[in-house]
C-alpha cells in the first residue's frame, strides 16, 4: 500500500482555467427597465388615481424592485407615465399610466397631494434623493418637449418640493439653458414655479434657499442678455403677479450696486484720486443704481474709517481721527446735503465709536471737527441728541455732547433774536 502511495505523481496545478458552474445568485442581473416598467404600471394601474393608495403601492415595492438601479425609469413614469425619450417625448412602443403628474389636474392641491408622494418616497428609501435631484434637472433641460399645461404641472409641483426642501435650488441652473432662455420657456416656468414656492413659504425663506447655493444674483439670467435689466425683471414678473420677487431682486441689485462702489471708492481712497475725480463718480453710480444720498454717506463714512490703521491707545487714536477725518471733511460735506443724510452719519459716528472701544472718548471731538467743517449743522445735532440718538453708549456720548449742545442752543436762540431785530 505504501510503494502505491509513493508512485502517484502529484498533481501540476493548471493554467488553463476550469468552468465552475456559476450560480444564479452570482450572476450580473440584466439591466432591463422595460421589465421594471412594466411592474410599476401595473401596479399603478391598480391603484388608480387615489394618490394615498400610489404612495402604499411604492412603498411596499421599493422592496421587491431595484429602485437603486432604475431611479430615472421610476421618476420617468411618475411624473410622464412612460419612460422618457430624449428631448422629453414619451415613446411610442411603450407602455404608458395616467397615475401620473403630467395626467393630473393642473392646480395647486392636486400638486401639492403629488408633492407628498414624492416626499414619502424619498423620506423612505433616502439612497433616492440624489437620483430625483437629477431627473429634475433633466426634466427642466426637456420642457420644449413638453405642452404648456404639462410645465405649468412641473413647475407647480418643483415649486412645492423646493418649499419643504425635497429639492435644492441648484437645480434652477438647468433654467439656464441658452435654448431655454432664449425661446422665453426659462422665465415662463419661473412665473408659475416662484409662485407655488412662495405659497408654500414667503420670499424671505425663497431668499435663503437662493443665498445657500449662490443663486440670489442670478435671477436676471431667466432672461436674454439684452433684456437682463432690473426694469425688464420687474415689470415682468410684477404683471405675473409676483410684486415680491420683483421687489427682491430689486434690492439684491441695488446691494450688489452698494458693495461695488465701497470697493471702488476705497481703491480711490487708497491710490489718492483727487476728491472732484471721487464726487463725480460717485454721483454718476447714484444716478445709475437709484442710490440714495443718505446710503451713500454711510458708504463713505465706512470708506474713510477702514483706509486706516488706527492707533490702540485712545489718547492718541482721537488726534489721530481728527487729523484723517478734516482731511476727508469735503468729500462728506458733498453727500451731506439732507439733513436726513447728515442725521444719517451722526448714528454711524455714534456706531462706529461704540463698536470700536477705544473710539468712545472722541465722539463729540468727531461731531465739532464736522460741525466747524459744515460737514453737520446744528439742527440733525441737536434732534439727534433729543430723540433721534441711538440706545448704543447713549449715556456717555449725551454726556460728552452736553455742553457743545447747550451752545449750539444759545447760538441758535442768539441768531433768531438777531434775525427778529434785523426785522
Amino acid at each position: 500500500r505504501v510503494s502505491f502511495m509513493n508512485n502517484q505523481k502529484p498533481q501540476k496545478p493548471t493554467l488553463s482555467g476550469q468552468r465552475f458552474k456559476t450560480r444564479k445568485r452570482d450572476e450580473k442581473e440584466r439591466f432591463d427597465p422595460t421589465q421594471f416598467q412594466d411592474c410599476i404600471i401595473q401596479g399603478l394601474t391598480e391603484t388608480g388615481t387615489d394618490l394615498e393608495a400610489v404612495a402604499k403601492f411604492l412603498d411596499a415595492s421599493g422592496a421587491k424592485l431595484d429602485y437603486r438601479r432604475y431611479a430615472e425609469t421610476l421618476f420617468d413614469i411618475l411624473v410622464a407615465g412612460g419612460m422618457l425619450a430624449p428631448g422629453g417625448t414619451l415613446a411610442d412602443d411603450m407602455t404608458r399610466t395616467n397615475v401620473c403628474v403630467f395626467a393630473a389636474q393642473e392646480d395647486l392641491e392636486t400638486m401639492q397631494a403629488f408633492a407628498q408622494v414624492f416626499n414619502k418616497l424619498i423620506r423612505r428609501y433616502k439612497y433616492l434623493e440624489k437620483g430625483f435631484e437629477d431627473e429634475v434637472k433633466k426634466l427642466l433641460l426637456f420642457l420644449k418637449g413638453f405642452s404648456e399645461s404639462e410645465r405649468n404641472k412641473l413647475a407647480m409641483l418643483t415649486g412645492i418640493l423646493l418649499a419643504n426642501g425635497t429639492l435644492n435650488a441648484s437645480i434652477l441652473n438647468s433654467l439656464y439653458n441658452e435654448n431655454l432662455v432664449k425661446e422665453g420657456v426659462s422665465a415662463a416656468f419661473a412665473v408659475k414655479l416662484f409662485k407655488s414656492w412662495i405659497n408654500e413659504k414667503d420670499i424671505n425663506a425663497v431668499a435663503v434657499s437662493l443665498r445657500k447655493v449662490n443663486m440670489d444674483n442670478r435671477l436676471m439670467e431667466l432672461f436674454p442678455a439684452n433684456k437682463q435689466s432690473v426694469e425688464h425683471f420687474s415689470k415682468y414678473f410684477t404683471e405675473a403677479g409676483l410684486k415680491e420677487l420683483s421687489e427682491y431682486v430689486r434690492n439684491q441689485q441695488t446691494i450688489g450696486a452698494r458693495k461695488e462702489l465701497q470697493k471702488e471708492l476705497q481703491e480711490q481712497m487708497s491710490r489718492g484720486d483727487p476728491f472732484k475725480d471721487i464726487i463725480l463718480y460717485v454721483k454718476e453710480e447714484m444716478k445709475k443704481n437709484n442710490i440714495s444720498e443718505q446710503t451713500v454717506v454711510a458708504i463713505i463714512w465706512s470708506s474713510v474709517m477702514s483706509t486706516v490703521e488706527w492707533n490702540k491707545k485712545e489718547e492718541l487714536v482721537a488726534e489721530q481721527a481728527i487729523k484723517h477725518l478734516k482731511q476727508y471733511s469735503p468729500l462728506l460735506a458733498a453727500f451731506t446735503t439732507q439733513g436726513q443724510s447728515e442725521l444719517t452719519l451722526l448714528l454711524k459716528i455714534q456706531e462706529y465709536c461704540y463698536d470700536n472701544i477705544h473710539f468712545m472718548k472722541a465722539f463729540q471731538k468727531i461731531v465739532v471737527l464736522f460741525y466747524k467743517a459744515e460737514v453737520l449743522s446744528e439742527e440733525p445735532i441737536l434732534k439727534w441728541y433729543k430723540d433721534a440718538h441711538l440706545a448704543k453708549g447713549k449715556s456717555v456720548f449725551l454726556e460728552q455732547m452736553k455742553k457743545f449742545v447747550e451752545w449750539l442752543k444759545n447760538a441758535e436762540e442768539g441768531n433768531q433774536q438777531l434775525s427778529s431785530q434785523v426785522e
